[in-house]
């Protein structure tokens, strides 16, 4: 599974939504710190809109060890970009975790300290509530809302 693991990375790289969601099993279950549970569709739809979005702009990805066994897999990544809201520079380092099934990827659970992130792309605000469950919970609300504007266009 290492191959499919790498085939979604690259993909990634060049902001191709479709070969990464053909990576995933219907039956996906993403997971993250900024978005939480997206499942099916949603999950697909979320990365359409981040290659969408990331377009044109200075996006980067590096991705690294990259393992799998049996069911299982993990890779390393990191993304670079620009957040649009604020103009600062972001590095966020990920971890990954997956689980197959019918050779694809069933679930997708990325891990990243969401506290450094908000430092990142909002200096002073995410210093001070970067940390806290209110920042959490409204950065999930925002995201998927920005989600489902993206899929209301879609449909």
């Amino acid at each position: 599974m290492d191959v499919l693991i790498e085939k979604f990375y690259q993909a990634f790289k060049e902001l191709d939504a479709e070969t990464m969601v053909s990576c995933y099993h219907d039956d996906i279950i993403f997971e993250d710190p900024a978005f939480g549970v997206l499942k099916g569709d949603r999950a697909g739809n979320m990365w359409r809109m981040l290659c969408k979005t990331q377009n044109g702009q200075d996006f980067k990805i590096n991705h690294s060890n990259i393992k799998s066994e049996g069911h299982t897999g993990s890779a390393s990544w990191e993304a670079f970009y620009t957040f649009s809201k604020t103009g600062r520079k972001v590095h966020n380092v990920i971890n990954a975790r997956f689980e197959f099934k019918d050779g694809k990827i069933i679930k997708h659970t990325d891990d990243f300290n969401l506290h450094k992130w908000s430092k990142q792309a909002m200096g002073f605000k995410g210093v001070m509530l970067g940390g806290t469950r209110y920042f959490k919970n409204k950065l999930k609300y925002q995201t998927n809302r920005l989600l489902t504007k993206f899929e209301e266009k879609l449909a």
